[in-house]
């Protein structure tokens, strides 16, 4: 799990996760995640037509580099960048690549937020190619996007449809003024929402994030402070790794991926929903 700060070159951010992917290779990881639009500063804090320049085409020059990596490494690479679909349409896209360098499939964004400093909704167009799981050498990964965090059902959907493994790549972080408490608050509900999917599915969870401070290029005296904190729960929501909460870090863990077979024998969640009353979510809310 890579968890990096980025500045204002997309070069270089590549470059660096490029460098951190090695080091990951190196002390032996076979599956490598990076956090989301790892190659850009976080330009969504302000709404400006001229970022979309930052976007690119899926095949294009990132997914050359970083496949030719996994190649190279023989590890599997799961990355998030800016996609370039066409004029005028925009994703936010996470790409899987196998240890052969080929990509083994991509998933876009499906939620997409728009708050105060994450103008997401101006610069993408939310995802559709569905909750489906993609089929990699180590398992089959769910892979999920940061706001979709916060939605149970994404989870949901991608376990049922066959994930062995959920993986959010995320930016997520403070606005520097809130409180020490109204910090801790935020980010609490981040782990413990998460945690909750693990436990909920019976399968372990990996979560991305980036760190360091970005200041708004519109507005200087505004930015966001990236908590890092990248941790992965086992299948019951316990914590095996976490991340400090401001540096670069490669962190290394070992996942059990046959202990969801001996968890859901015990809390056989899936057995016992009531696919037959849930109709209502399907509603936007009971009136």
């Amino acid at each position: 799990m890579i968890q990096q700060r980025c500045n204002c070159i997309p070069k270089a951010n590549l470059q660096n996760s490029c460098r951190m992917i090695r080091k990951a290779a190196a002390s032996g990881a076979v599956l490598i995640l990076l956090q989301e639009l790892h190659t850009n500063p976080y330009f969504c804090q302000v709404e400006d037509p001229a970022l979309f320049d930052l976007a690119e085409t899926i095949p294009g020059p990132s997914t050359e580099t970083l496949g030719k990596l996994a190649a190279d490494l023989g590890v599997v690479i799961v990355a998030s960048l800016f996609e370039r679909r066409a004029a005028g349409l925009y994703h936010n896209t996470a790409v899987v690549f196998e240890n052969d360098g080929s990509i083994a499939g991509k998933y876009r964004k499906m939620h997409i937020p728009d708050d105060p400093g994450f103008y997401e909704k101006f610069y993408f167009t939310p995802g559709d190619l569905g909750f489906n799981p993609i089929k990699t050498s180590v398992g089959t990964l769910g892979v999920l996007v940061c706001w979709d965090q916060w939605y149970p059902e994404a989870a949901r959907l991608m376990v049922l449809a066959g994930a062995d493994l959920l993986i959010y790549p995320t930016a997520i972080g403070w606005d520097p003024a809130d409180s020490a408490e109204e910090k801790e608050r935020q980010r609490e509900a981040w782990i413990t929402v998460q945690r909750g999917h693990a436990i909920a599915n019976g399968v372990p969870l990996l979560a991305v994030n980036r760190a360091g401070v970005e200041v708004s290029s519109e507005h200087p005296d505004k930015s966001i402070h990236f908590w890092g904190g990248s941790f992965a729960a086992g299948s019951q929501g316990e914590i095996l790794a976490q991340a400090s909460q401001d540096d670069e870090e490669t962190l290394l863990v070992d996942i059990d991926m046959a202990g969801s077979e001996r968890v859901r024998r015990i809390w056989p969640f899936l057995r016992d929903r009531r696919i037959d009353e849930y109709g209502d979510l399907l509603k936007r809310f009971r009136d």
